[in-house]
């Protein structure tokens, strides 16, 4: 690849990353959906202002997308606090992490996304600081190692994951909040979508909206994303405006149906059926039968297919419903077809 190419992709992933902030809520008011955790959140921002003390310790889970950054930075802002943003798989060893802590000022938000990939050593270095505000740093090693505690500025830790069950019980038990996004209503995206559009700038029909946040897995990521690729479509193929057919042959066009479903988890649910009669079939298996991770599989394809009732799992295995089988339009007795 010349070094004309890599600079164009690093301009357009530039360019995406400056919409995905544009198009981030900076309020309250703007942040649409996910009520019941926001409630919550305002009662708990506003008990610590009066009491002039830093918000207690968040941990926020649910499916990537759905908004846990999102709150991160609205609580730090409510807060009138700065916000440090790191992740799990960054924070490699016991000095990343320490060095992370002690440099933070009084009243800090820090924001750790992919909690459940902390490696197990740093983890440990969490528990005090979060419980006490300490810092034990182990100096040297073998017989003449010693431990040099150190004080915390108050601090809020605010910890993100798709995968709550893979969060150790020490860790979780020491957050003083732990809070779930669930997928957003029909009409919360929708709300999302027009917002978004406005933001953008881009002329969208009621009809196209519909039909992206029908096709957006209950997601705002995902219906943003869409909205941005309907945008691009009606600028090359509909003078800039976004109808139900430029919205229609956009997801045409990705290969996204009605639901949402993208190719990859309509092969899921094929290989399922038809080479495992429905299941039960582990995870093991059946993401070596797709040439897939099975982190992939528990993070990114079984949830959505889980919530529209199309897939089960059971102690034996992931088992197909019958509405798999009607939305594939396959007889529930076809068998053994690969």
């Amino acid at each position: 690849m010349t070094k004309e190419n890599v600079k164009i992709r690093e301009d357009k992933e530039d360019d995406d990353k400056n919409i995905d902030l544009a198009l981030r809520p900076k309020t309250w008011q703007e942040y649409v959906g996910q009520e019941k955790v926001k409630r919550n959140l305002k009662i708990l921002i506003e008990a610590a202002k009066k009491r002039s003390e830093s918000c207690d310790h968040l941990l926020l889970y649910g499916a990537a997308g759905l908004g846990k950054t999102t709150l991160a930075h609205l609580v730090a802002k409510e807060m009138e606090a700065d916000i440090k943003v790191t992740s799990g798989p960054a924070l490699e060893k016991t000095g990343d992490l320490a060095s992370v802590l002690s440099n933070l000022e009084p009243g800090d938000v820090l924001f750790i996304d992919e909690a459940h990939r902390l490696n197990k050593v740093v983890e440990e270095i969490l528990y005090p600081a979060l419980e006490s505000r300490r810092l034990h740093i182990i100096i040297g090693k073998g017989p003449g190692a010693r431990t040099l505690s150190l004080e915390l500025t108050p601090f809020t830790l605010i910890a993100a994951t798709t995968r709550i069950g893979l969060i150790s019980n020490p860790l979780r038990s020491r957050f003083g909040v732990i809070a779930r996004l669930d997928y957003y209503k029909l009409n919360d995206i929708e709300a999302i979508i027009k917002r978004s559009s406005q933001i953008l700038r881009c002329q969208i029909e009621p009809e196209a909206i519909k039909i992206i946040a029908a096709a957006s897995r209950f997601t705002p990521r995902i219906a943003n994303r869409l909205l941005k690729r309907s945008r691009d479509y009606a600028q090359v193929y509909g003078q800039g405006i976004i109808s139900k057919e430029i919205s229609q042959k956009t997801l045409s066009s990705l290969e996204i149906d009605n639901l949402g479903l993208e190719p990859h988890d309509r092969r899921l649910l094929q290989v399922l059926i038809k080479k495992f009669n429905g299941g039960p079939v582990g995870l093991s298996t059946l993401a070596a039968s797709l040439n897939e991770e099975k982190d992939t599989l528990e993070e990114v394809y079984e949830p959505y297919l889980m919530n529209l009732g199309f897939l089960q799992r059971t102690s034996q295995g992931r088992i197909a419903t019958a509405a798999a089988y009607d939305y594939l339009k396959i007889p529930k007795n076809q068998k053994n077809l690969f």
